[in-house]
């Protein structure tokens, strides 16, 4: 498989990925889950109720208070993760031979990957202007290879519309996990941030990949040229030397108006093999 790469899967074997927050599950993992149940953290203490199992009486504090109190632990879960995947056209540009595209599907790949390898159910979409695949998530170890065969089966095509398909997922989503959005968010960036923001007002811990390519970045063109939209029908000849001021600062500007907050300990480029995309920025919302 082309984006199974043992030397990404090298470099990222000993990352963890854990939420944030609180999460929902229903199989004992290594996740903080928000129900109470019968792991080995110590959550609380609380009165005894008739048709409580008495192997759960405290019976230290029995001795202490001559009263019964049942010991409450908090259960832990395993995580359910969905990685979000742009598959639109603008994804298949590609300046030395990898395309966003690729760069993002190996990505998914690797954190699919080390997600099943940990026991965290996994699943992935991809969309364009509307939802196109969904593959649920399972925590089997064969779902990696029907995840890779989705991403080896899909071409880059089609206009985008990342506002859109977030928010639609913001309403579907009914289980804590964490999202993970792989994208160029080539997209009006308020409604970005409002569909990011929706995401996480559901309870769900929100990653985001923003990738870009070193072109689209630097703009080293220097000859006129003729630029062609790959989404929709738009074709401009231009003089780049002309045009360069203009072009860095309205990328620069889109960049920073989608306002992604980048702790610390992501503020380094994620380097992948080959690093022909020179911006990965990763924050979570």
């Amino acid at each position: 498989m082309n984006y199974f790469d043992p030397r990404v899967l090298t470099g990222l074997k000993r990352l963890t990925l854990r939420a944030r927050f609180v999460v929902d599950g229903v199989m004992v993992g290594i996740h903080p889950s928000q129900a109470k149940g019968l792991s080995s953290e110590f959550e609380e203490h609380r009165g005894y109720a008739e048709g409580d199992d008495v192997r759960h009486i405290d019976w230290k504090a029995y001795a202490k208070f001559d009263r019964y109190f049942i010991k409450e632990y908090r259960e832990a879960t395993n995580l359910k993760a969905t990685v979000v995947m742009d598959s639109s056209a603008s994804m298949g540009y590609a300046s030395d031979g990898w395309s966003k595209f690729d760069y993002g599907s190996t990505l998914a790949a690797s954190l699919a990957y080390l997600m099943l390898k940990q026991q965290d159910s996994v699943g992935l979409i991809t969309f364009s202007k509307k939802i196109e695949r969904i593959i649920p998530p399972k925590a089997a170890h064969d779902h990696l290879f029907a995840i890779l065969k989705a991403l080896e089966a899909c071409t880059p095509q089609g206009e985008t519309s990342v506002a859109s398909v977030l928010q639609e997922l913001a309403t579907s989503v009914k289980r804590r996990g964490l999202i993970l959005v792989i994208s160029d968010l080539l997209d009006k960036p308020e409604e970005v941030m409002r569909g990011l923001k929706q995401l996480r007002s559901r309870g769900s811990d929100v990653m985001v990949f923003h990738l870009l390519d070193k072109d689209e970045l630097q703009f080293p063109f220097h000859e006129p040229s003729l630029f062609q939209d790959l989404e929709e029908d738009l074709r401009l000849l231009a003089d780049p030397e002309v045009i360069r001021s203009a072009y860095l600062k309205t990328i620069h500007a889109l960049i920073e108006s989608i306002g992604l907050r980048v702790p610390p300990i992501s503020s380094t480029t994620l380097s992948l093999t080959p690093p022909l995309v020179s911006i990965v920025r990763w924050c979570v919302i």
